[in-house]
């Protein structure tokens, strides 16, 4: 299991990340600082990481997902509706690779104004 830690301002939130190639690919690139831009409840921002859909992105994500969005290179955090949102969906503006999920509360995340610095950093890797 790898863990990274996500520091916004005065929040910092962990996730982990699934065993994908995309997953991989951002585990290599870390540690990461960005700012926040946000799109509804979302927070993203543009990574040095350039990968394609992956086969299996997906167009609704859940509560707490971390995604990769191929056409901005960005790295996503989802904690609730977005504009594009239908009902009580969670819908990005076009398909993401989901790559990870955040163990904490992602909700908290809506404290984040855009424009706040955001590190994130490997934490911890389980190679058992």
């Amino acid at each position: 299991m790898r863990t990274i830690r996500v520091t916004a301002g005065d929040l910092s939130v962990t996730a982990e990340l699934n065993e994908t190639d995309t997953a991989e690919a951002i585990w290599r690139a870390l540690p990461i600082t960005a700012r926040a831009n946000t799109w509804g409840d979302e927070i993203y921002f543009g990574i040095d990481v350039h990968l394609e859909e992956a086969a299996d992105s997906q167009e609704v994500v859940e509560l707490g997902d971390l995604g990769y969005w191929p056409p901005g290179h960005a790295f996503c955090l989802f904690f609730g509706r977005t504009p594009m949102s239908r009902g009580n969906e969670i819908r990005p503006a076009s398909p993401v690779n989901v790559f990870g999920y955040l163990q904490d509360d992602a909700t908290v995340l809506k404290q984040v104004p855009a424009g706040t610095e955001v590190t994130i950093e490997r934490v911890g890797e389980d190679v058992s």
